[in-house]
């Protein structure tokens, strides 16, 4: 890969420290124009709610399965094999992103126990999807898939495009961009903010930690919430 990025792979993997809901949070302080977009915005299905959160570079694609492609086999199975030279073509770790493009997505699940194995192979860290998946039971271990719904055929899915913009559940997301993703749903990090976000991280933590500690007080009060508050917004 030639590109070349405003961030490490550490950077990356420290903000796995962290709950997706909170990246949104710090996401709001360092690019306030991206608080009403760039996030999931329907409930996901994680097959493993207790691993930790995903941070990568998106490998994007889009799939069907409601119908045969109409391609020939050789043509598929070329699709399908490009895909995953796509997805091993990273310097940094992955996420993949994959949009299932019939009118009801899932209709056949893509992902599974030979797909969470060959990506995980492939480096990426898990998929976020609006498709479904399956073979709960049989994934490959660490592998997180966050998803539409689950599903037990394959039905007839297969590869219709990779490496261009997609739209998951509301989240727009492009080759490259940075995404985060956990049992809450996903969200694109802007580049440029990155390296920002644990400091926002830990102002957000001192201004809430105010306002917790007074909840949580025996002699809590509205009006110390409300001077909990206040002084919360003078915290920066």
């Amino acid at each position: 890969m030639s590109a070349t990025y405003p961030f490490t792979a550490a950077d990356l993997e420290a903000l796995r420290a962290w709950d997706t809901p909170t990246i949104c949070n710090a996401l709001e302080m360092v690019a306030p124009h991206r608080r009403g977009h760039g996030f999931t915005v329907r409930p996901m299905v994680a097959a493993d709610p207790s691993l930790p959160p995903i941070c990568g570079l998106a490998r994007t694609g889009t799939i069907r399965a409601a119908a045969p492609s109409g391609r020939a086999p050789a043509v598929d199975r070329a699709a399908r094999l490009g895909w995953y030279d796509y997805v091993a073509d990273a310097a940094l770790p992955t996420v993949v992103v994959l949009q299932d493009l019939d009118d009801t997505p899932g209709t056949g699940a893509f992902w599974g126990e030979v797909h969470s194995a060959v990506h995980k192979a492939l480096r990426a860290q898990g998929v976020v999807t609006n498709g479904s998946i399956r073979d709960l039971d049989m994934l490959a271990p660490g592998f997180q898939l966050i998803a539409g719904v689950v599903n037990p055929s394959h039905a007839y899915v297969h590869m219709v495009q990779y490496g261009q913009e997609v739209t998951v559940h509301g989240m727009a997301c492009h080759h490259d961009a940075v995404v985060h993703a956990d049992r809450h749903g996903a969200v694109v990090i802007p580049h440029d903010a990155v390296r920002q976000i644990p400091a926002a991280i830990e102002l957000g933590a001192r201004r809430e930690k105010v306002i917790l500690d007074i909840c949580s007080s025996s002699d809590f009060t509205v009006a110390k919430l409300k001077e909990a508050i206040a002084s919360a917004d003078e915290i920066h």
